[in-house]
């Protein structure tokens, strides 16, 4: 929660510090970038970071509200040694959190964030004063990222309806101007923030709303974005929801029909992670697409489409990354990819999606005591070999830890839901069991 350790004043003030010392070393006169997304604690969270960032003589500039790829695309491409984006993404308002981009537009590696962390620490240890720093916002910037996304687009939206839901966070502005900048007639719902509505019963993550607007209106589309708009759901004209996994598809058909998916092996291909639909491999498999599947993260996401020269990638969340333009997931710019199909083909995004066929899918949690290797507890590791045994090649059966909470979660999806269900269930049955 924002606003206590460990994310409060004097932690945000450390990580300004830490950032600081390591951008005078990148600069002789070094500056960063800081945005943020629309909850009541960003404005102080970028103020202490600013004020660490003085302490150590980098200059700031201040975005304001701005997503979290329009911080990493205002990075790359401006003179900043590295960019600070104020957001929790999805969560609820109460949270916050500080992610720090390089001068490449990527996050930090693991070994820079330790060593950063090391800072932090040393600092909040040291006993030494915190003070924030006063922040103008820099009004142009957003403008610069609308530009070169509006670039991005050839074609106008003139004729197109859309309904747009800003999730109450950082997308709630930039959307609709950059839609109806591009002709499209936007209805925009949820694009009120108050500090405290963000993600509240809208956006990526809860879109029935979106769902009726779209009937409502007779929108030929709907789009929500998530809080800091790095990741975008959408819904066709009938209602239904795309997520991740049809965006990842339709793109993947749109690109190779283009030439533009590229795989070191010659292979058109995407990356996507282990909880994408088996669904979405039989159906680009079905096209001639390869499809690398990686852990969950966009950062692994990511890693792997540059080992594998491959242009596009991301998660069933919504999350996707188009290489050629970005180095990071944008809401914003996956919004304008789909409706260049749909402009290109002259197909519908009902139409688009319609070779992808989802299987059943089920996921249950399962709160444990610990977190026990499941290969040490032969009652569970005996139903995960059945189950895999079972399904075969049709049907996938994912048994993890999460990585924040004490939960096992189980995955299966197959063809058939009863089977599904069974399966999923005598797996539940056995962790519970051991520990629960």
């Amino acid at each position: 929660m924002a606003g206590k350790p460990p994310l409060d004043e004097r932690t945000a003030f450390a990580v300004g510090v830490a950032l600081g010392e390591f951008a005078a070393h990148l600069d002789a006169e070094p500056a960063v970038l800081i945005g943020m997304d629309t909850r009541e604690s960003g404005p102080w969270l970028a103020a202490a970071v600013a004020g660490g960032l003085a302490r150590k003589g980098v200059q700031c500039h201040f975005a304001g509200v701005l997503s979290t790829p329009g911080v990493a695309y205002l990075t790359r491409t401006g003179r900043y040694v590295a960019g600070v984006m104020i957001s929790a993404s999805h969560n609820p308002f109460q949270d916050n959190g500080i992610k720090i981009f390089s001068h490449a537009g990527y996050k930090l590696p693991d070994e820079r964030e330790e060593t950063l962390e090391q800072s932090i620490f040393a600092f909040l240890e040291s006993g030494q004063p915190s003070a924030e720093a006063h922040l103008e916002e820099d009004s142009s910037l957003d403008e610069r990222y609308l530009q070169f996304l509006a670039s991005t687009f050839r074609d106008g939206l003139a004729g197109v309806s859309i309904v747009v839901d800003g999730g109450n966070g950082a997308a709630s502005a930039l959307a609709p101007r950059l839609l109806q900048r591009l002709g499209a007639k936007v209805t925009a719902i949820h694009c009120e923030p108050n500090g405290r509505n963000i993600n509240l019963d809208c956006g990526a993550m809860h879109t029935e709303s979106l769902q009726e607007a779209v009937l409502r209106e007779s929108a030929d589309l709907g789009v929500a974005f998530d809080g800091d708009a790095d990741r975008a759901m959408f819904v066709n004209h009938e209602g239904t929801l795309v997520d991740g996994d049809g965006i990842l598809y339709l793109s993947g058909l749109h690109l190779k029909k283009k030439g533009r998916l590229h795989a070191n092996s010659g292979l058109p291909a995407v990356v996507a992670t282990v909880m994408s639909n088996l669904g979405l491999e039989v159906a680009l498999k079905a096209e001639g697409i390869g499809m690398l599947r990686t852990a969950v993260g966009d950062k692994y996401v990511l890693e792997e489409m540059i080992a594998s020269d491959l242009m596009l990638g991301g998660e069933q969340s919504g999350h996707v990354i188009f290489r050629e333009f970005a180095t990071t997931g944008d809401g914003l710019l996956t919004c304008l990819r789909v409706l260049e199909a749909i402009r290109e083909t002259g197909e519908s995004l009902k139409q688009l999606t319609a070779g992808l066929v989802l299987f059943p899918q089920k996921l249950v949690n399962i709160r444990v005591k610990e977190k026990r290797p499941f290969d040490g507890m032969p009652a569970v590791e005996r139903e995960i070999e059945a189950a895999a045994k079972y399904f075969g090649d049709e049907g996938r059966v994912l048994v993890r830890y999460s990585g924040t909470e004490l939960l096992a979660r189980v995955m299966i999806e197959a063809r058939e839901a009863g089977d599904v269900d069974r399966y999923c269930e005598r797996i539940a049955t056995a962790i519970r069991a051991e520990i629960a």
